[in-house]
């Protein structure tokens, strides 16, 4: 399975922080804030992923990431010059797919919760259709909404209704077999100019083909596209790692963990963080 993080757009929200850099370089507590979606695709297992965003950010994600090595995986980038959807993203890594299945995260999402990992894998080895997610919110109208029926049964979604038909929002995390990139071809501009990832989600929806898991309670999922809501990330990272000892969306522990990088690998890097909790964080995991 493939992995793509779209790390585009302009961060409008969060002018003027976003004027010259890219939302997902900026920092939640203490890591950047696309080491959480990158987080999730490794603890799906996924291994090789393109990480697209606006031509003049690619450098600064190159600079951090590199190839992905570091962690045990392969990353490539993909360019997106003008933001046109979420499901341009399939239009763009076209090529880097290749008919294979594949997730899409978005770059500003992030996850947490003791069922995640399974959730992630149950979705990852599901080889045909689509699942997106259902997370339970005070204001559906923001978001993609998923109507059920009284068995539970899919019978709507809907980008950011009126009048939502239920409280569960669609997070931006998605798995897809491989029709999605033929199917995001089909697509015409909504009208905002945007190819909406709600549409190929119809689509899907039509063919009989959606699947939607409930997120469970106490699973965290927090939108960091306003300050508030990168404030609220923040403080709740904090809370955690301080509380626990244990860290939200380290790459290196879960690449170790998976068996991408071994002892040797994640001393190493903590030693070169070595001036940092990070560094020391990484360095316990491995004494």
């Amino acid at each position: 399975m493939k992995g793509i993080i779209l790390a585009g757009g302009k961060g409008s929200r969060l002018y003027p922080m976003t004027r010259a850099v890219s939302k997902p370089l900026i920092p939640i507590y203490d890591k950047p804030m696309v080491y959480y979606p990158l987080s999730v695709l490794l603890m799906a297992g996924i291994r090789d992923i393109m990480l697209i965003t606006a031509p003049a950010d690619c450098e600064s994600y190159r600079r951090l990431l590199g190839d992905g090595s570091q962690f045990g995986i392969h990353v490539e980038y993909g360019v997106q010059p003008v933001a046109r959807g979420i499901a341009d993203a399939f239009l763009i890594a076209e090529e880097f797919i290749g008919g294979a299945p594949c997730c899409l995260v978005l770059g500003d999402n992030m996850f947490h919760g003791a069922q995640l990992e399974q959730l992630l894998r149950a979705a990852a080895v599901r080889t045909e259709g689509a699942t997106v997610f259902g997370y339970p919110v005070k204001n559906p109208s923001a978001y993609g909404v998923v109507e059920f029926d009284a068995q539970g049964q899919v019978l709507s979604i809907e980008e950011k209704p009126e009048k939502p038909k239920s409280r569960y929002a669609v997070p931006g995390l998605y798995f897809y077999d491989g029709d999605a990139a033929k199917l995001a071809h089909t697509l015409q501009p909504s009208a905002r100019g945007e190819l909406e990832i709600t549409a190929l989600n119809e689509l899907y929806l039509q063919q009989g083909r959606l699947h939607v898991e409930l997120m469970a309670r106490g699973m965290a999922w927090l939108d960091t596209g306003t300050p508030e809501g990168m404030l609220n990330a923040a403080q709740y990272v904090e809370a955690v790692q301080s509380r626990q000892g244990l860290y939200i969306a380290c790459p290196e522990e879960i690449a170790w963990e998976q068996g991408f990088i071994s002892d040797e690998e994640v001393a190493a890097r903590g030693q070169e963080l070595r001036m940092t909790e990070y560094g020391q964080y990484l360095l316990s995991l491995v004494k």
